[in-house]
């Protein structure tokens, strides 16, 4: 483990303007948005929401845990997500109503043929190819299951593998979890949540890589990636609702 100042470099920006986004990528965010509104709408006439599909069946809720138990992972696409809470004091540090988050991945399987995890001076090898995975976005969720926000983490946050932010954005559309576990609907609705956001989560991911850059440069003694004193590297506030009715206005 690599210790260092308790610095707080992450970065808050804000949701991209729908006017700069070309009307391609606006028609697959609105026809996302359309998947996401109906996942809501079928979850909520059975009384439930997103987050409570996660905790479904858990006896009790425990921060660090994940949920569903055992991850989604969809063997066809090799997307992986689950949701999990920090400790309040730190989970409320950027966005003052999160309940949880979810954390979404791809593994190796699912990557295009010659993809390379960047240059990193610690880089390894792993024994199973496959647990070679990149983390897209984390999507902050309050106590009614809505999302309330979007950030990007350092390395060590989520144990993943370290691929450079335009490789981590040629992977986004790879994304997609299509099985019925632990509910379609939620599948169906994380699914579209980030080709919803993909222009912001491109913009946190290439924010992700500068703030990391700048980091190694000011601490030159330690291994940036596995920086305590950095864990959010870039977050932002987000309305679905809000996203939504702005396409419907491009």
């Amino acid at each position: 483990m690599t210790e260092s100042p308790n610095l707080d470099d992450a970065i808050a920006l804000d949701p991209v303007d729908l006017a700069d986004v070309g009307p391609d990528m606006r028609r697959d965010m609105a026809a996302a948005g359309a998947a996401v509104r109906r996942a809501g709408a079928e979850l909520a006439e059975s009384g439930s929401n997103v987050v409570a599909e996660m905790l479904r069946g858990a006896a009790e809720f425990f921060e660090w845990d994940h949920y569903s138990v055992g991850d989604i992972y969809d063997w066809e696409s090799h997307s992986q997500y689950y949701y999990h809470a920090h400790p309040a004091e730190n989970r409320r540090r950027y966005f003052a109503d999160e309940h949880g988050h979810f954390h979404t991945f791809l593994r190796a399987k699912g990557m295009p043929a010659g993809m390379v995890p960047a240059p990193v001076a610690d880089f390894r090898p792993l024994d199973d190819e496959n647990d070679m995975l990149t983390h897209f976005v984390a999507i902050a969720m309050d106590s009614t299951g809505e999302a309330i926000g979007l950030f990007t983490t350092n390395r060590w946050v989520t144990g993943e593998t370290w691929y450079a932010a335009e490789d981590v954005i040629s992977m986004l559309d790879r994304f997609g979890v299509a099985h019925e576990r632990p509910a379609s609907a939620a599948n169906r609705w994380i699914t579209g949540m980030l080709a919803l956001f993909r222009p912001d989560i491109e913009m946190l991911l290439r924010r992700r890589d500068a703030v990391v850059a700048a980091r190694a440069e000011a601490l030159p003694a330690h291994n940036v990636y596995e920086d305590r004193g950095l864990e959010v590297t870039a977050y932002m506030d987000i309305s679905v609702a809000q996203r939504i009715a702005g396409l419907g206005e491009t």
